[in-house]
């Protein structure tokens, strides 16, 4: 069985080699770009279907497809990372989170945000000034349930 790094190898040659991008790739799947650029990654997994069709419009082989369907044990470095973009995502979350996390209690209630029943978009929006990142979470409120 392929590795979930091995797989994540293979599809981004494949990417660079066919000189494509994760919209088309998404498309080619029929799902979500920010969804099947995760799968890929190695975050997420896909069904039969759209590892299939995610194959075949990379030109990628059947271990690649069955390590796509694999479960994936969704762990990450647990220190802050160097790189530029995910630190500044950290920066965010440690800036803001505690933010979040008020303003979601008072009109939701006691619970959390759900990362399982979620989407997410990212836009680009053109702005004279300088363009910006657009980035939409949508989570379930998920209540703290008392026994």
């Amino acid at each position: 069985m392929l590795s979930k790094v091995a797989m994540t190898e293979a599809i981004i040659l494949a990417k660079a080699e066919k000189k494509t991008g994760w919209v088309e790739i998404a498309a080619a799947t029929g799902l979500s770009e920010v969804y099947t650029t995760s799968a890929c990654l190695g975050m997420n997994h896909l069904e039969a279907e759209p590892a299939a069709k995610l194959c075949a419009f990379l030109g990628l082989d059947a271990d690649v497809e069955a390590a796509l369907q694999t479960f994936p044990h969704k762990s990450w470095d647990k220190l802050v990372p160097t790189d530029p973009l995910i630190y500044r995502l950290y920066e965010i979350v440690g800036v803001y989170g505690p933010t979040m996390k008020e303003l979601i209690h008072e009109k939701f209630g006691d619970g959390i945000m759900s990362a399982i029943d979620f989407t997410m978009d990212i836009d680009k929006e053109e702005n004279p000034a300088g363009d910006r990142v657009v980035v939409k979470m949508n989570g379930k409120f998920l209540a703290y349930k008392a026994w």
